[in-house]
């Protein structure tokens, strides 16, 4: 695996709050360096350079250079911020290239299933990351998982994956990923019998085109209501 170079600045106080924020606000993460039985030493790192190596491999073998010494190491612990999700420290743990470490891999699913693609189920990827047990340069990128003969209802364990020169740490009997079939919606079905709302027409509202039309034949005019005129019609002369 190849190394990183990375330099790193000595910070002579550690943990004070105001001088922590100072450094932040500056662009560099407090960091600590331990392990190996020596003496744990505190620095500051680049913010953007992490980033960008944690992004490109996130278990990368780091040589940290600072004032008075280097370290080979690996990125054992971030903290981040709950909110802003930045970084706010490092664990750097020093370590041999000659003895065997325990790190935490990405799971990586390959293949389209025959479980999905033919038979209409939903792939349930359970297990995104692995503990494994290697030599720091056996330590791989991702590990592969490969899916296309999963079938539905089906699944594959910890023990089905193939770590290459790593030996997997967690329970044989787990489950990485499963094929099930999905779930039908229920539809309520109306309670036999039940009656339909009743709808009570509002009080004094008038139907539609009820205004001004005219009475229904044999009704009686209101007291005093005057006749509707009579259309025009021309006076027929005397005889």
């Amino acid at each position: 695996m190849q190394q990183t170079i990375i330099s790193a600045e000595m910070r002579d106080r550690a943990g004070q709050r105001g001088q922590l924020s100072s450094f932040r606000a500056g662009g560099r993460i407090p960091a600590v360096i331990y392990g190996l039985d020596k003496t744990p030493v505190n620095v500051t790192v680049d913010e953007k350079g992490m980033i960008a190596l944690i992004r490109s491999n996130p278990n990368a073998i780091i040589t940290i250079k600072y004032q008075g010494g280097e370290d080979v190491v690996i990125i054992k612990a971030t903290q981040r911020h709950p909110v802003t999700d930045k970084y706010r420290h490092f664990d750097f743990q020093r370590i041999s290239l000659t003895e065997k470490i325990k790190v935490k891999v990405h799971l990586k699913l390959v293949g389209e299933c025959v479980g999905a693609k033919v038979e209409g189920g939903l792939v349930e990827h359970t297990m995104r990351e692995l503990n494994i047990s290697c030599l720091p340069t056996e330590i791989p990128h991702e590990i592969e998982l490969d899916i296309t003969d999963l079938h539905l209802n089906h699944s594959l364990r910890v023990k089905d994956v193939k770590p290459g020169k790593a030996e997997l740490l967690d329970d044989a009997s787990l489950i990485v990923v499963s094929v099930t079939a999905p779930k039908e919606e229920k539809v309520e079905e109306p309670v036999a019998g039940a009656a339909e709302p009743e709808v009570v027409a509002a009080k004094g509202k008038k139907e539609e085109g009820a205004e001004g039309a005219a009475p229904a034949a044999g009704a009686k005019a209101a007291p005093g209501a005057k006749a509707a005129p009579a259309g025009d019609k021309k006076a027929e002369p005397k005889k």
